[in-house]
């Protein structure tokens, strides 16, 4: 099998997996992820492109969030599939490990493995929490768990542990600083940096507007 056919056998199984998915985490925040990963790729280069698209295909396969905090489903599930097309072992490994180590909660206790696919996928991954998108996905989610739009009796906690960063039930306006904004200082690659610092730009002049309409300055 060509890497066009297991690029192809891997959309139909995304989209089939994650048609009834939050609107954060469904088919179309895979795609936008898989074409910012090619972007990104095209731009940094000297990759093994068939592990970062499968990488940003599979990345969030089986969120742990939404499957009782299960952090080995996603790469048992990409592994399954990944298998049943043939696709050699080694490709396989490096995906399970893109899964196991994108996420933004794994950082706060540092990154304990990494790869140059890694980098492209997860800086991928990011600016999708970034800029439009991200303050989209940011309120939906936030509706999805039935959370306050802001409190401000309810500081955000900017130095959260891994467990507590998944245990939070704050209000959805905190992620900004919990997360969002700290993330153009996280990218990997140069390409992601300047599409990052962008994005957060964007996020700075929304959050001034949300505040300034909040106590009814504007």
């Amino acid at each position: 099998m060509n890497k066009n056919e297991i690029i192809n056998k891997t959309v139909d199984f995304v989209k089939e997996s994650l048609h009834n998915a939050e609107g954060g985490h469904d088919w179309w925040h895979i795609y936008r992820v898989w074409k910012n990963a090619q972007h990104i790729m095209k731009k940094e280069g000297n990759v093994d492109e068939l592990v970062v698209e499968l990488g940003a295909l599979l990345h969030d396969i089986a969120d742990s969030k939404f499957h009782d905090g299960d952090e080995e489903i996603g790469p048992r599930t990409a592994r399954t599939f990944l298998k049943s097309i043939d696709v050699p072992e080694e490709t396989i490994v490096h995906v399970e490990n893109i899964i196991r180590h994108i996420s933004f909660k794994g950082a706060l206790e540092g990154q304990k493995w990494s790869s140059p696919e890694l980098d492209i996928v997860q800086d991928a991954d990011r600016l999708d929490a970034l800029g439009a998108i991200g303050i989209a996905r940011t309120f939906n989610y936030g509706g999805h768990k039935g959370r306050e739009l802001y409190n401000p009796n309810i500081p955000p906690n900017l130095n959260m542990t891994k467990e507590e960063y998944k245990k939070s039930t704050a209000p959805t306006l905190n992620h900004f600083y919990e997360k969002l904004l700290l993330l153009k200082d996280l990218m990997n690659t140069q390409t992601g940096k300047k599409l990052a610092t962008e994005r957060h730009h964007f996020l700075e002049t929304y959050l001034q507007q949300f505040h300034a309409e909040f106590e009814g300055e504007l």
